[in-house]
């Protein structure tokens, strides 16, 4: 995993996320993947850019959620990009559920515990700080 300066070439968001850091940079992320060691090496990669660090990703989904993650750092933007998605959020009584359609998007605040359930496939872009974020099984 690397970040790369200065690439002008077009990015596929599903397999190379960008980071978004201080000074307004986008760099592409070469070489990721939702794994610990990746993603440790992400978090060690963008650390002086603390909680304002963001990456941005394209992500096919499908069938309900396997996990919760929360993101203690900041606010995540998810968009509904095809498909129809139901962000499920654990706010300590019955769950919050919105619906996401197309073109839809949904802020889970900072520190929310949250799934993603799919009817189907699904594409979405998130937008996450990515300092801190923690998961666990459903």
């Amino acid at each position: 995993m690397k970040l790369l300066d200065d690439e002008r070439n077009a990015i596929d968001l599903s397999t190379t996320p960008l980071h978004l850091g201080l000074g307004s940079r986008a760099r592409p992320i070469d070489g990721f993947a939702f794994d610990p060691a990746v993603l440790q090496a992400y978090g060690d990669a963008v650390a002086e850019d603390g909680i304002e660090g963001r990456m941005v990703v394209l992500i096919d989904e499908e069938g309900p959620g396997d996990h919760w993650e929360r993101h203690p750092a900041g606010d995540e933007v998810v968009v509904c990009v095809s498909g129809t998605v139901t962000v499920v959020r654990d706010v300590g009584g019955p769950a919050e559920q919105v619906v996401l359609r197309p073109g839809e998007a949904t802020v889970n605040p900072a520190g929310v515990w949250h799934a993603v359930d799919v009817d189907g496939a699904a594409r979405i872009l998130t937008i996450t700080p990515g300092v801190g974020t923690e998961h666990r099984p459903r």
